[in-house]
Order: structure tokens, then C-alpha cells, then sequence
């Protein structure tokens, strides 16, 4: 079965779905991809399920040679991609030709890309979901959470539509000029007065150290004034403060329990938009009480109805 030929890649262009659930409680976090919205929109441009496998291309790097002809789409990020020596733009589905080269270079605006192809890419599903999570060795084309490599092939079985573009007012604000919403968290009044203050009216530079297990903040320390924890389970986009006083902001391939005290924790249009900041970003955290984020999500769902 033909489809598209890896040429080249990297260790951060991962197979990803919708994610793992139901399973936390064996300590098997969810993974999934990172910009959910993002992927959404890909998988919409080709009719797909929303959390069809697509493929997230981290910072660029990635190659590709089509096999066959093919409608495919791309969301997220602006990494450079060219098809032949065409500037291919996200947000829209595009024909590839059998022998066209498809290539991700670098971060133009934003970290991370969403390449679907019609039906989601083929792979067996581990504990329901194709999702990579190279730490726990899971998922992937193969099962055992490998990244893409040169000389693999990716397939699908779904029917090619005519290509189409998203609508300019449709096109989500990926950057981080808004600040990031925040659900307070259980230990919230256990944090010193000052940091409550600093942590939501001083900004914060996203750090090196940053993966698909978390997002290091660097600013001023935050200071928690509470008992020692004992661990606890922890939900997608927690908002972790260690000794250290700089916040990490935990996503999709995080640990299942932790012991450090809680912030809060992002929204999930907020984490969308932390998964595309490159490290360096400036940002800021603003508070949400919780009835209004769910009204937030519920229209940010409402896009795809």
C-alpha cells in the first residue's frame, strides 16, 4: 500500500490522535496531540473524525515523498512548508502528486504543525489510541512509541476530498499575546500573598526545558507556605510550583501523580495555545473561576458542530 515516504525526520515528529483514557489509574498517561484545536482543524478540513491520527511535526525537520495522489491538510503552526518549491500555507487542505517532495523546515510563527491525511494515518491502536508517548514506549506506527523515522511508510484507507481552505475569521490565534487562563487549584491559598499577585501580574518567559511532558516558567519565584503534600493525581495542564519556585505547567505526556502544590491549571484553549510558544515567549496568566472556562470550552467545541 502506497502513501507517503519518510525522507527525513527527527525525534519531535510524533504519530498522534486524541489521546489515551480511562487508563491513568495503571499509571499510562494519555498523551495525544498537544494543539488539540489545531489537529482538530486538520482532521475537519478532510472530513476526518477530529481526533483522527495525524501527524505533529515539532519545529520542523520532517521530509516526506508522496507515493500516490492525495488531498492532505495542515494546521498549526507556520514551519515553512513547501511542496516542491511551493510555499504551502496552514490552515487549508492541498492535492500532493505521486513524486512530490513535502517538506517542514523551521519555525516560521508558532512550534507546532498538523499534517492529516483523509481518514486519519493507519496504525494499531495501543489501549485504544495511536498516539505516540515515547517515554512509556507506546503507541506509534508500530506500537512500541517510536518516533518517525527515514524509509517508513505512512498510510490511510479514507477517500480523498476536493481540497478546501478555512476561513480567515475561522483561523485560531495561536500566539500567547492573550494571556493564559487559569483554573485556581486546590493548594491556590496556601501560596504567599506576594507570589498570588506576581503569578498573575508579572510575565513569564517560557524556558528551554520544555517537552510534551511539561512547560518550564521562569520568573519570579513563587512561594508555598503549606504542609508537605502527598502525591496526587493530576489533571492535563496543572500548573505545578517545585521547591524552586518556578512554575511547570504539566501537558500530555505528564506523570500521572505528583506531589508538588498546584497553582491551578490551564484551560484547554489556553494549553492550545502554550503548545505552539516557542522558548523564549513572553506570556502571562490571567485567573478564571470555573463555570466560566466551561462556557469557554463549550463554545470552542460548538466550531465543529
Amino acid at each position: 500500500m502506497s502513501g507517503l515516504l519518510v525522507e527525513r525526520s527527527t525525534p519531535l515528529v510524533l504519530l498522534q490522535d486524541g489521546g489515551r483514557f480511562g487508563i491513568r489509574h495503571l499509571g499510562v498517561t494519555q498523551g495525544g496531540a498537544t494543539d488539540w484545536i489545531s489537529m482538530s482543524w486538520a482532521n475537519w478540513l478532510l472530513g476526518n473524525a477530529l481526533d483522527a491520527a495525524v501527524i505533529e511535526i515539532t519545529l520542523g525537520g520532517l521530509s516526506l515523498i508522496a507515493e500516490q495522489d492525495a488531498c492532505l491538510a495542515l494546521a498549526g503552526a507556520d514551519l515553512g512548508a513547501r511542496l516542491d518549491d511551493q510555499p504551502l500555507q496552514p490552515w487549508s487542505s492541498f492535492l500532493v502528486r505521486r513524486g512530490q517532495h513535502l517538506v517542514f523546515n523551521q519555525p516560521v510563527q508558532g512550534a507546532r504543525a498538523y499534517l492529516a491525511a483523509p481518514g486519519g494515518f493507519d496504525a494499531t491502536p495501543v489501549m485504544g489510541s495511536k498516539s505516540t508517548v515515547c517515554r512509556e514506549g507506546l503507541g506509534g506506527l508500530d506500537g512500541s512509541g517510536l518516533a518517525l523515522a527515514a524509509g517508513q511508510r505512512l498510510t490511510w484507507s479514507g477517500t480523498s476530498p476536493a481540497p478546501r481552505k478555512l476561513d480567515a475569521d475561522r483561523i485560531p490565534d495561536l500566539s500567547a499575546t492573550r494571556p493564559l487562563e487559569t483554573v485556581l487549584g486546590a493548594q491556590i491559598a496556601d501560596f504567599a500573598g506576594q507570589s498570588l499577585f506576581d503569578a498573575f501580574n508579572s510575565p513569564w518567559q517560557v524556558d528551554s526545558r520544555a517537552d510534551r511532558m511539561g512547560v518550564r516558567l521562569l520568573g519570579t519565584p513563587l512561594h508555598y507556605q503549606g504542609k508537605p503534600l502527598i502525591s496526587e493525581g493530576i489533571p492535563l495542564g496543572a500548573i505545578q510550583v517545585p521547591p524552586d519556585g518556578q512554575p511547570i505547567i504539566l501537558l500530555n505526556d505528564r506523570q500521572t501523580i505528583g506531589g508538588y502544590p498546584r497553582l491551578g491549571a490551564l484551560t484547554p484553549g489556553s494549553l492550545a495555545r502554550l503548545a505552539q510558544c516557542l522558548p523564549g515567549t513572553e506570556l502571562r496568566l490571567s485567573p478564571v473561576v470555573q463555570d466560566v472556562a466551561q462556557e469557554q470550552h463549550r463554545r470552542l467545541l460548538a466550531q465543529w458542530q
